[in-house]
């Protein structure tokens, strides 16, 4: 019972003097005289493009970053993403074909590059996707519900005042008028052309084969290499040595992440014990 009461009285004060020991050993981490590893300069980089395309604020920092930074000869663009809105993935699509101007640019799907994500990787100088990956999905979606008979049951009714004929196309509170309907395709028609015609440019594809590559069906990484999307099916190591060989670097260096960015991802929703690897269970 004594041993218990003592480790008790410590895990308290760790716990009520916790800024001070995380402000302690952040210091040790970035100021860490025993690290043995040497500092060198990369010249290659990774950006990595995961999850739903929406907010790419961060993306576009990053790629401006390595089109900036004169030590960086070339750029690995990772991509796990289903996509995502369409003005972010052709904001992202234009930000990587201007970095590809300035210096070779590989994307590797190590999962999905569909839809959004797959626009905004076709402007890299090669596409390399994992065996398994998922690629395609070239099309446009717009979709709503329609609650009307629920607000009904309900008791709900809107009030609504608009001034212009279109200005509720799309709503979910009613059917659409035919009106609306053909409004709505006429859009998404317009983007979907937009879409596939810089598929074909990028890639090098035909319009008129549009149906072939473009009818929104994902494809296996090989089939899609046959389609044309994608110039090779390999390993992220394989994606590597390609843009090592392309950026003409005789000694690879890799941009790795520093170590005080590695330790705020492990802090990132860890408590204090799982921070000491110790137990809670143990009082």
């Amino acid at each position: 019972m004594i041993f218990f009461r003592f480790l008790a009285k410590v895990m308290n004060y760790i716990q009520n003097h916790f800024k001070a020991f995380l402000f302690l050993l952040i210091v040790f981490l970035v100021f860490n005289p025993f690290s043995s590893e040497v500092l060198r300069v990369p010249n290659l980089t990774t950006i990595n493009l995961e999850g739903e395309i929406s907010n790419i604020d961060n993306l576009l920092a990053s790629i401006e970053k390595a089109s900036l930074d004169a030590n960086i000869k070339g750029v690995l663009l990772r991509v796990n993403s289903p996509g995502g809105a369409l003005a972010p993935s052709i904001e992202l699509s234009m930000a990587i074909k201007r970095l590809s101007s300035l210096k070779p640019v590989v994307a590797y799907a190590s999962g999905s590059m569909t839809s959004g994500s797959y626009y905004a990787s076709i402007w890299t100088q090669k596409i390399i996707a994992n065996p398994g990956a998922f690629i395609g999905s070239i099309g446009v979606l717009f979709q709503a519900p329609n609650i009307e008979e629920f607000a009904k049951k309900i008791g709900i009714s809107e009030q609504v005042i608009t001034a212009g004929a279109y200005k509720q196309m799309g709503t979910f509170t009613r059917k659409w008028s035919e009106k609306e309907r053909k409004a709505l395709e006429e859009l998404i028609e317009d983007a979907y052309a937009l879409f596939v015609s810089d598929v074909a440019n990028a890639r090098g594809l035909k319009l008129e084969d549009a149906k072939e590559f473009a009818d929104a069906r994902v494809f296996i990484a090989q089939k899609a290499k046959e389609k044309g999307l994608i110039d090779a099916v390999g390993s992220l190591h394989v994606a590597q040595i390609e843009l090592e060989k392309m950026a003409h670097v005789s000694e690879p260096i890799w941009a790795k992440p520093s170590e005080m960015e590695l330790f705020l991802k492990e802090l990132k929703g860890a408590n204090i014990f799982s921070l000491l690897n110790l137990k809670s269970g143990l009082m």
